[in-house]
């Protein structure tokens, strides 16, 4: 396994070694997570999506069809109609593969993995996140002028993960789950360095 690891390492940079690039990335996240279940059956169905942030970093191999692993930190908020919010804060590991379709706009996809670092639903204790690395996928359309590049992108995680809760306000004690998987739109700023 490690031999195959390493030759795919090898090939990957000895393609790219030349068109090879890194840089910085910032923007905005338009967020909603899943459902939340309580004990009693109650179901509280689509949250409210609230703006998030991310920043990070990326590399660039290639130029008319590139890969471009990123890794960002992001916050995200989903607002539901119990009066609660819903935060979580992950790292995010896009790996995208792209192509350059006209000019200086480019199509990508590709695999986004996440690892929750905290999560947070208001008033409520929230127990273990179920998987702390879970799995996404990305695909998106980008624009790149020099140095400078826009994208918006859209996500949706496709590992199952819910987070234990329990209320413990002092007119109800109520359990129940709430699903973590992001599906989000995301705007991005990049700037090669």
């Amino acid at each position: 396994m490690k031999n195959v690891v390493l030759g795919i390492f090898m090939i990957v940079c000895s393609v790219g070694f030349a068109q090879s690039s890194y840089g910085v990335s910032a923007g905005l996240n338009y967020n909603g997570n899943g459902d939340v279940k309580d004990s009693a059956g109650k179901v509280i169905e689509n949250p409210d999506r609230n703006v998030g942030y991310h920043i990070g970093v990326f590399g660039k191999i290639g130029s008319s069809i590139f890969f471009r692993p990123e890794l960002l930190y992001t916050s995200t908020k989903s607002s539901y109609n119990d009066n609660r919010d819903f935060k979580m804060q992950k790292l995010d590991a896009p790996l995208l593969v792209g192509a350059q379709v006209f000019g200086p706009l480019n199509i990508f996809a590709g695999p986004s993995l996440q690892y929750i670092l905290d999560t947070d639903y208001d008033q409520v204790t929230l127990g273990d996140v179920e998987h702390d690395l879970t799995v996404g996928a990305q695909f998106g359309i980008g624009v790149n002028l020099g140095s400078l590049g826009v994208d918006i992108r859209y996500e949706r995680g496709l590992s199952d993960n819910e987070a234990q809760f329990i209320d413990t306000n002092i007119t109800t004690l109520n359990s129940g789950r709430i699903d973590t998987r992001p599906d989000q739109v995301i705007l991005s700023l990049s700037l090669e360095l």
